[in-house]
């Protein structure tokens, strides 16, 4: 059974350990101890009586841990010299590493305004690593023309393959059916006044102009751009990233740049392939549901589209690209050191993919119209 005396000697607090403490035996509380200090004049140091000491395991640790708490409360010494050794070196383990930010989910809450200002502290930091990133990406670039930098050939044309000839079904079904849903939305407003050839050039313009460019980015932001995060947020798990530093190989040349590479050069090729898919899925509704022929609908279709409006699709593609690479390569580069952290970079990679997407794409249709493009 675990035992607890205390005996006060000048100005130390004598803490007489002896018994087992264990887990399966009833234990003292360090709320004893406290109120000892408390009830009289508050000792200057506290020591440590083990002579008695049986059995112990992790409960005499939790124990003791509590006691520096007091301590440290209240500004009183603890002297460790009276425990035996391997307690003493736990304890030195176990104040010599630091408390995590943020362990202690459950401590008091902040105000208002303290939590505005850890918001406001952390989208600053967050914006200013994205802007750090951002530049050895662009740096890794210059290396990469220059022929300085150094990454395997074979895992470009890898990560191209992946972004491109494997992508083609999933992009293929989603474009056809967003086709057939632009066609069969705006047929119902066009056959109320019999303009319902004006499918083929709603159809073709939004395809082409925005939507092609915009699905497809979505698509490969989900795709893709969460793989990327999987992938190099595994390796920070497991330290590779770690060992190419040590190795003396640049991760940013290594890891990022093939991925930017491949979906900076993919993405438009998928663009031009889904405003194909959204077409015919127009084409679709236009022949079977507003009884359109075939060689109308496609005649009408070349009218509407000019190459104005290809060339702001595959521009806007090219774009999406390389904002999924590089926030996919940046959370996972940013991923913490646990199976659930990796989860949360994969996450933060698609909505960060997604948001980037749409804001660019309101840009890019600003610029045009300012422009009158």
């Amino acid at each position: 059974m675990a035992e607890l005396r205390m005996e006060r000697t000048g100005d130390a607090l004598i803490l007489g350990i002896s018994g087992d403490w264990r887990l399966a035996n009833p234990l003292p509380s360090p709320a004893v101890v406290e109120s000892e200090i408390g009830a009289k004049q508050s000792p200057g140091r506290i020591a440590f009586d083990a002579g008695a000491l049986g059995g112990w395991d992790s409960s005499l640790l939790t124990f003791l841990v509590d006691v520096m708490g007091i301590c440290v409360k209240r500004h009183i010494t603890l002297e460790r010299e009276g425990l035996p050794q391997g307690v003493q070196r736990l304890l030195a383990l176990a104040s010599a590493v630091p408390e995590a930010k943020g362990a202690r989910k459950g401590g008091a809450r902040l105000s208002l305004l303290a939590r505005i200002g850890d918001k406001a502290e952390s989208a600053g930091s967050s914006f200013l690593d994205t802007v750090a990133f951002i530049g050895e990406v662009t740096a890794g670039l210059g290396r990469m023309i220059a022929g300085k930098a150094r990454f395997r050939p074979t895992d470009l044309w890898l990560t191209i393959k992946e972004s491109g000839s494997q992508a083609l079904p999933i992009v293929s079904l989603i474009s056809l059916l967003v086709g057939l849903i632009l066609a069969f939305v705006g047929s119902i407003q066009l056959s109320v006044f019999g303009a319902q050839i004006y499918v083929a050039d709603l159809v073709g313009i939004a395809m082409v102009r925005a939507m092609g460019a915009i699905m497809a980015g979505i698509i490969m932001a989900g795709r893709t751009g969460a793989s990327f995060a999987a992938q190099i947020g595994t390796m920070q798990v497991n330290e590779e990233i770690d060992a190419l530093k040590t190795a003396g190989i640049p991760p940013i040349d290594f890891l990022v740049v093939p991925r930017v590479v491949a979906l900076a050069v993919m993405m438009p090729l998928l663009t031009l392939y889904a405003d194909l898919m959204g077409v015919l899925g127009g084409l679709v509704v236009g022949v079977t549901g507003l009884n359109l022929g075939i060689m109308q609908y496609y005649n009408e279709t070349r009218h509407g589209i000019n190459l104005t409006n290809v060339g702001i699709g595959v521009f806007s593609g090219f774009v999406f690209g390389i904002l999924i690479a590089i926030a996919g390569c940046l959370r996972g580069m940013q991923c913490g050191r646990s199976a659930s952290a990796v989860g949360d970079a994969t996450r933060s990679a698609v909505v960060t993919s997604i948001v980037s997407i749409i804001v660019a794409m309101a840009i890019i249709t600003v610029v045009c119209d300012v422009l009158h493009i």
